[in-house]
């Protein structure tokens, strides 16, 4: 058995086929897995990591926003169109793949459409509620059609009804209970915030989190853990260098005990990926999203409208983002237990715990021909 997974840029499109990749090795250890991807993007690190073999064909992305730099990007991106689907076909007939499995960004374009062409059974996994553009052209020719969120549907052009599997969630998330996070972290009963905009970190959250910070600093009300990402900590330690800091406010440039403290925490407010979302939703997690403004097609947006509609989540968008309206959202929820166990009961309400299982079996059935 051959699957050949395309899909990169973000961890957003490289963790799910990574995650679905291990789940298949534990099934079929003498399997061949392989990954095709761009040399420059983070897909180039993590798909060694794994062992897995890596492929590259150099592509990029258009650029709809007209301007002298973006035309110019845009003839570059034209000749990559054209090498790209060469080697996307050399890759395909070299290896012989019996499924490829698209998991968003540009790169899985050519290699789909590709793979379509030869009559190798292809399957695209969606993890947002808003499809990106290579989902778009694609899901009408794929065999079969996976979504983590059912909203995305109506986005797409469909021979037949696609099959709603969720986003992998990682397995150290499922194995914890609130109670035992909470005794690894040293925590007593009250309750815990945890916030925190991705590895880079975001400045519009850090700064709104800073005074979020300095409201209940001193109160000794809350514990809170803050992530401020790589380019984000020495920033917020001068904005808060005119403070003493309580025991119960923790700052951190990483987190990397990101599982225990997400299962330990009482209101998560975070930016609204896909894979976050299904975390929250899969441990119950309230929250307050801010979604990214500076991403494809503005997914994130829709992310959290999803859940927000659902009742498990408050959105702010980036550009009413402020320490004030943080402030207010954050005290009118942090001590309205009703309110959290209301929208906890909500966001677990639609998770999705078995996605990699729900994957391999639409992938079984394309290699079996069930």
């Amino acid at each position: 058995m051959k699957i050949l997974f395309a899909g990169g840029g973000t961890a957003g499109h490289i963790n799910p086929a990574l995650a679905v990749a291990g789940y298949i090795k534990e099934k079929h250890p003498n399997a061949y897995i392989g990954y095709i991807g761009t040399a420059n993007k983070l897909e180039a690190k993590l798909v060694p990591e794994k062992g897995y073999d890596f492929h590259t064909i150099d592509v990029a992305g258009f650029q709809r926003r007209l301007s002298l730099k973006n035309i110019a990007r845009n003839i570059s991106a034209a000749g990559k169109a054209i090498t790209s689907s060469r080697d996307s076909r050399r890759i395909l007939k070299e290896i012989k793949p019996d499924v490829v499995v698209g998991t968003g960004g540009y790169v899985s374009g050519p290699v789909l459409r590709q793979a379509q062409k030869l009559g190798i059974k292809t399957a695209i996994h969606e993890q947002n509620a808003f499809p990106g553009v290579t989902t778009k052209m694609l899901a009408e020719n794929a065999d079969a059609v996976m979504l983590a969120m059912p909203q995305a549907e109506k986005y797409l052009k469909l021979k037949k009804p696609p099959i709603i599997t969720g986003n992998p969630i990682r397995s150290e998330l499922l194995n914890i209970t609130r109670e035992q996070a909470r005794k690894k972290l040293g925590l007593d009963n009250r309750p815990l915030i945890l916030s925190f905009g991705g590895s880079l970190g975001a400045r519009h959250i850090n700064e709104a989190v800073s005074e979020l910070i300095r409201w209940h600093n001193g109160t000794h009300k809350f514990y809170h853990i803050h992530g401020t990402g790589s380019v984000g900590f020495e920033g917020m330690k001068e904005s808060l260098k005119d403070i003493t800091l309580c025991g119960e406010i923790d700052i951190r440039e990483y987190i990397s005990d990101m599982a225990v403290c997400m299962a330990a925490a009482d209101l998560v407010i975070c930016r609204a990926g896909a894979i976050t979302l299904s975390e929250l939703q899969a441990m119950g997690k309230p929250s307050v999203l801010i979604p990214s403004p500076y991403v494809a097609e503005n997914h994130q947006y829709h992310n959290a409208m999803t859940l927000k509609r659902a009742g498990g989540a408050e959105v702010i968008e980036e550009k009413d983002l402020n320490g004030e309206k943080l402030i207010d959202t954050v005290s009118h929820l942090i001590e309205n237990n009703p309110k959290l166990s209301a929208m906890s009961v909500a966001a677990k309400k639609n998770a999705i715990i078995d996605a990699n299982e729900r994957i391999y079996k639409v992938i079984m059935q394309l290699y079996t021909g069930a």
